[in-house]
């Protein structure tokens, strides 16, 4: 697997169209091509990186069943898009995309948004996968919105104050201790379509870290500790059934927040209520990858692919 963590280095393993071709049908069927119509058919090989399934007579490329489909766009500034989108700590927008890539700001912001469906492989993960028993998870919830007091007159929203979101998009989000974080944008914050979320990945007897909103309804299956961020209580230490230290907080998923705010408003400026969840995808598959390096999250990346 090539090492690339440059510009430079990108354009040593992707010097041209062929290249990528190559290294795509590498990655996607190794040392056999199999057809994505059916896969006991026997493949021949055509002009112009084709290929031919015997058994189905259609005709297939390495493009076939991937967001690159039904582009015309070379599959060299995909590539290099995808290298920018993975690198770049805070994402970039669709217009520094346009201007990196040499195409219109439609094209990039058609291309950003197929990039985003595949980030949330990492926001789906398997409540198998997720569970955190010995560490436990902290969960908390978020606004994602501008200020009503810095809108223009004809823009504020009447009677929002506080937690009010009327003007604001609800996220909320769990996240291990040492671990992965799963963000869902969520139409309230009651426990009737929360708690849906909270028992699909965490799993019962768990350790839950929160501040001091009302968690009603899950007592009775999860182990709840909580600081009261109205009182000044931001976190203590306690000590559990192996005598071991814990810190009761809910700083890891508000710091958390704090990082996807500043990525939202310092990159895209707006986002709206429609598309929040693909830029949350996008920001969890930042935050979940955020310890590997450039290369490796870009070759990650491209499995998601052709990931079934």
């Amino acid at each position: 697997m090539a090492t690339i963590n440059s510009f430079l280095e990108f354009m040593q393993v992707f010097p041209n169209e062929d290249s990528c071709i190559q290294y795509l049908e590498k990655k996607r069927w190794k040392d056999r091509i199999i057809s994505p119509f059916d896969s006991t058919s026997t493949v021949y090989k055509c002009k112009g990186h084709k290929y031919r399934c015997k058994n189905t007579g259609k005709y297939f490329t390495v493009k076939t069943n991937t967001i690159f489909a039904k582009s015309k766009i070379p599959l060299i500034k995909w590539l290099y898009l995808i290298f920018i989108y993975t690198k770049h700590k805070r994402s970039l927008s669709s217009h520094q995309a346009a201007r990196d890539l040499g195409v219109t700001q439609k094209t990039a912001w058609y291309m950003m948004n197929k990039l985003r469906e595949l980030t949330k492989r990492q926001n789906e993960s398997s409540p198998e996968d997720f569970a955190a028993v010995i560490w436990g998870c902290e969960i908390d919830e978020s606004y994602i919105g501008g200020k009503n007091k810095n809108r223009h007159k004809n823009k504020k929203v009447e009677k929002c104050q506080g937690r009010s979101y009327k003007d604001k998009v609800p996220v909320f989000g769990i996240l291990q201790r040492n671990g992965k974080l799963i963000a869902k944008v969520v139409e309230r914050t009651d426990m009737e379509h929360l708690l849906p979320i909270i028992k699909k990945y965490i799993k019962k007897g768990s350790v839950i870290y929160t501040d001091g909103l009302e968690y009603s309804g899950i007592t009775d299956d999860y182990i709840i500790r909580s600081v009261n961020h109205s009182a000044r209580l931001y976190g203590y230490f306690e000590f559990d059934e192996t005598d071991a230290m814990i810190m009761v907080c809910n700083n890891g998923i508000e710091n958390a927040w704090s990082h996807l705010k500043r990525t939202i408003f310092g990159t895209y400026y707006h986002v709206s209520r429609k598309y929040m969840q693909k830029y949350v995808d996008e920001y969890v598959f930042r935050f979940n990858t955020r310890k590997l390096r450039d290369s490796d999250r870009f070759h990650l990346y491209l499995q998601y692919i052709y990931a079934a």
